[in-house]
């Protein structure tokens, strides 16, 4: 998933209600004739204008990458621990909403991964917003492992923070595709510091893995209603099977015959990309991700919060847990180990019987296809690509004992160095690994390799690292041979190294600098996506290479991939897709699908929404519609995958605490109606909506 440093994330109080009432003072009021003397502006114009029967601070955000208002304190650092968190009130001058970002620091080397939390909102166009940050402290242990925590819904993004000891807030735009306008109207800081932590009696999970204390349309009262939900969905899925109109690869069977070559494809139709079936027929790839039974959730450390948990000795639970030690080092993300816990798999005992694994795989297939998708995507289970009836794509990671970058690292790790003689061999050994179950397997669309690497880290982090680094010392040889000597170089970047070990990137990159620094990410690029792509059309010489999922890259990365791979692929959320960003002078010359969306909203029993929030199901549902409809209008893409199947557990899943409404389906196997039946009406549209006039 995404990474989460404000620019993807929504903020679903913002948007669902404003902070609680108590506990409030006014921290910073703009209604004053002068700009506060403790901000700075960066990237952006700020000025004091008459709004309403007042004054407020009009901000003017440039089109780069994070233009801010930045905030300190002007003695010593401000002491907000009494506070839940700070929000700010937001006007939108605009004629479209504006998706605009906060991020509060405790310690002046925050970077957006340490030592702040960060939170977003969307302001819609001509209204008013909360923007706010609830501080996630240590104050919140009793709901440890959870991204959202009940009454308060949604904490703070990124590392336990100080809030006594804050150095500064920033509200910023994330990589704004365009100029922007929003009106700051006040500052304030809300709520009782820590109060949430006494507010819910224990337990307050139920034996299904629900939230006890609320009710909400679809919530399962007793073990009854599982054999009733089943009958009524067959009768349902019986009703409505999968779409017209299509051939047995789920393509176009009533569009264009186009040459069939036995596989799946890509080519440029009528102006637009598509992907083709190996019936020749044209293909939009409409996905589900993570189509499995897998997610667990910490019970050890967690006394009192579940109303049943059943005893490890019993053999017919036996497959919902597992041991998490200190060997798997996702988890001290959160700081769990020990016994973890699948509801979801629970409950699919109760609802299937003994076979539930097959029974629970079959029922996928069948809803999958009344929905109106046609793939299986990444982070499937094996047993569900393995039997599928369906076209899907196949997940690889690199691995292997290769060298990182040690001079950077990213939201989920360090780059990989592919100047290690390391890294071919992985790569060429990881390919054959994965490939090799499904090379000879049509329905295999592709495959993507890696997911969401830290790109971005190439930069600076090459030559952050030390002399010995592989990419480090090749770097290094390129700008000896064209410089000729350190004098030349330190004169070219404004840099002073007393020698090569020394050099680093300088704050602020001359053009010379900027340019021989953006060549070598992109040979660095360059690099990775050959070795990945050899080693592919060696093993599946007939499948697509999907690329790696680009949650966010330098534009060099990017370049690479689509002069390489088949296909580009990033993961993508937000609330729709401005095409205008991969059309025109943007091109790629490569088609492009979205490995990853969702929307969530807090309306049945969750307590946090995933990246991107709605109101309530009813919105989630219409929000499905606009982001599939403004994909498919976009010539450059070939289709987009949502994540994720189920809703994630309700107290976090084990690794990083997330715990998002944002299945298809909630812990007791239950579609969502809205969301089931908007998908459906989209996906049944696509092809005559794609096929029209190129725009």
């Amino acid at each position: 998933m995404g990474t989460i440093v404000c620019g993807v994330f929504v903020g679903a109080l913002a948007l669902a209600a404003g902070p609680e009432a108590g506990k409030e003072v006014v921290l910073i009021s703009f209604d004053q004739p002068a700009l506060p003397e403790n901000m700075k502006q960066n990237d952006a114009e700020a000025e004091i204008v008459r709004h309403k029967h007042g004054r407020a601070m009009q901000v003017g955000f440039h089109q780069v990458d994070w233009p801010n208002v930045f905030f300190t304190p002007a003695d010593g650092p401000w002491q907000w621990s009494a506070y839940a968190g700070v929000a700010v009130d937001i006007f939108n001058p605009e004629n479209e909403p504006v998706d605009v970002c906060m991020r509060v620091d405790d310690d002046p080397s925050a970077d957006g991964l340490v030592h702040c939390n960060t939170g977003d909102a969307t302001i819609p166009a001509h209204g008013h917003g909360v923007l706010q940050v609830r501080f996630n402290t240590s104050a919140r242990q009793r709901f440890w492992g959870m991204r959202g925590i009940p009454i308060q819904g949604p904490v703070g993004q990124g590392a336990v923070i100080d809030p006594s000891h804050v150095t500064a807030f920033q509200v910023f735009l994330s990589r704004p595709v365009k100029p922007r306008t929003l009106i700051l109207e006040e500052v304030r800081l809300f709520g009782e510091g820590a109060a949430g932590k006494d507010l819910v009696p224990l337990p307050f999970v139920d034996r299904f893995g629900q939230y006890i204390h609320a009710d909400w349309p679809g919530k399962l009262h007793i073990e009854a209603e599982f054999g009733e939900r089943l009958r009524k969905e067959q009768r349902v899925l019986n009703a409505k099977p999968e779409l017209s109109g299509r051939d047995r690869f789920g393509g176009w069977a009533d569009g264009p015959q186009l040459e069939a070559t036995g596989w799946f494809r890509v080519e440029k139709v009528n102006g637009k990309w598509w992907l083709v079936t190996p019936e020749g027929h044209l293909f939009f790839s409409n996905g589900m991700d993570c189509v499995g039974t897998w997610e667990q959730t910490f019970v050890d450390g967690r006394d009192g919060w579940f109303e049943w948990l059943p005893d490890r000795e019993d053999e017919r639970y036996e497959q919902m847990f597992a041991d998490v030690s200190e060997a798997h080092s996702m988890a001290d993300i959160i700081g769990g180990k020990g016994r973890t816990f699948s509801f979801y798999r629970a409950n699919l005992l109760r609802k299937y019987g003994e076979n539930w694994p097959e029974r629970w795989r079959e029922q996928a297939y069948l809803r999958l296809k009344s929905w109106g998708f046609n793939t299986i995507a990444n982070w499937s289970q094996g047993d569900v690509l393995e039997n599928s009836p369906m076209p899907f794509v196949a997940s690889i990671g690199v691995a292997g004992a290769v060298r990182e970058l040690e001079g950077a690292r990213g939201y989920w790790g360090r780059m990989r160095d592919v100047f290690d003689e390391n890294f071919a061999k992985a790569a060429d050994a990881s390919v054959a690994q994965a490939a090799g179950k499904f090379a000879n397997n049509p329905l295999c669309i592709g495959y993507f390799v890696d997911n969401e690497m830290s790109w971005e880290t190439i930069r600076e982090g090459t030559l952050a690292s030390p002399p010995d680094q592989p990419c480090r010392k090749a770097l290094v040889d390129q700008l000896r041979a064209k410089y000729g000597s350190l004098d030349k170089l330190n004169e070219a970047w404004g840099t002073s190294a007393a020698d090569w070990d020394s050099l680093r990137a300088p704050e602020k990159p001359s053009a010379a600098c900027s340019a021989d620094l953006g060549a070598f990410v992109y040979q660095f690029a360059r690099k990775y996506f050959e070795v990945v792509n050899a080693a592919i059309k060696k093993y599946a010489p007939n499948h697509l290479y999907l690329g790696c999922r680009f949650s966010s890259a330098p534009p060099e990365a990017v370049r690479a991939c689509a002069d390489v791979a088949d296909v580009v692929s990033f993961n993508l959320y937000r609330r729709s897709i401005p095409c205008e960003k991969w059309s025109g002078a943007n091109d790629l010359g490569k088609p492009i699908i979205i490995g990853e969306f969702h929307f969530g909203a807090l309306d049945r029993g969750m307590f946090h929404t995933g990246l991107v929030a709605t109101r309530d199901q009813k919105d989630r549902a219409a929000h499905y519609i606009k982001y599939v409809e403004s994909v498919a209008d976009c010539p450059a893409f070939v289709g987009c995958h949502w994540f994720e199947y189920i809703d994630e557990p309700v107290t976090g899943r084990w690794y990083d605490g997330e715990n998002y409404n944002i299945g298809f389906l909630d812990v007791t196997d239950t579609p969502y109606p809205e969301l089931t039946k908007a998908a459906r009406k989209v996906h049944a549209e696509i092809y005559e909506r794609r096929y029209g006039p190129a725009r």
